[in-house]
């Protein structure tokens, strides 16, 4: 990957951390957006370190704030002159419910709202690198939602971690697809992938309860590793076998169908017209 710019969200932490590392050992100069860059520093410096890569850097985004993702693009932007991958990594799950500093529930607007505004706002720039690839990392969990476009912010249900982040991991599915449905003539592709079932801190739901540690021990001996999670993202943006395949769901390196709610494109499109409103792009 000489010679191409890879740009990373939440690439300090697990999953991110050992995508970073794979594609850092591709030779691709590497742009790791985290939230906290004094905890990213010590893991950028590290794979700086093993990879023998220097053309990594590290950019301070936080994208449960709208503001933030803009000064990020601005910055971006101003400084680089294309993006052959852009990896919308970065994920939370949240229980109790939260709220961004835009007043979103945050399971929504950081997996799906902030990487939908991040994206877009990188598309000029994109759209001028020739074979460009977006990955959105999504998660068989999405099997399970039961997406209600009407309460995306859940103030008309009763709040539960898991159902919020099911939802937000089909709403990046249908983004998926009509963002590559968007960029099909323009030789940009765009996937959705789920890692695979991996321990990460993602799971650190309730920090500081002795069920927590039980939790633990039952994900780290029942999922893979966050190496293992990483595959399926250096694949997507490596491999020249998904070279302008596009609008797909992948399952690990395997092509999968996703729920049927995807195929719904009245909720797609309703999805997307929604999203570009509660951003701000419309």
């Amino acid at each position: 990957m000489q010679g191409k710019i890879v740009l990373i969200t939440g690439a300090d932490g697990d999953i991110g951390r050992e995508t970073t590392r794979g594609i850092a050992k591709k030779s691709a100069a590497i742009v790791m957006a985290c939230i906290d860059l004094q905890l990213a520093r010590p893991v950028y410096e590290a794979i700086k370190q093993e990879s023998g890569n220097p053309n990594i850097e590290l950019m301070q985004i936080d994208l449960a704030s709208l503001s933030s993702i803009r000064e990020f693009a601005q910055q971006f932007s101003r400084k680089y002159q294309r993006l052959d991958v852009l990896i919308n990594n970065a994920g939370v799950y949240c229980q109790p419910r939260q709220q961004t500093r835009d007043g979103f529930e945050k399971t929504i607007g950081i997996n799906l709202l902030g990487h939908f505004l991040l994206t877009n706002l990188l598309l000029p720039i994109i759209r001028q690198t020739p074979q460009a690839r977006i990955i959105n990392l999504s998660s068989n969990a999405h099997q399970q939602s039961k997406f209600s476009i009407d309460d995306l912010n859940w103030q008309k249900r009763k709040y539960s971690g898991f159902p919020a982040y099911a939802d937000s991991k089909l709403a990046i599915v249908l983004f998926t697809q009509e963002l590559a449905e968007r960029l099909q003539d323009a030789g940009i592709t765009v996937n959705a992938v789920h890692p695979g079932h991996t321990a990460t801190r993602i799971w650190n739901i309730w920090p500081g309860k002795w069920y927590q540690a039980v939790i633990d021990k039952v994900i780290n001996r029942m999922m893979i590793t966050p190496e293992e999670g990483a595959v399926a993202s250096i694949y997507l943006a490596s491999s020249d076998e998904v070279k302008g395949v596009t609008g797909k769901y992948f399952s690990r390196l395997q092509l999968k169908d996703p729920s049927p709610r995807c195929k719904d494109m009245q909720l797609q499109k309703g999805l997307w017209e929604l999203s570009e409103k509660l951003v701000g792009l419309v």
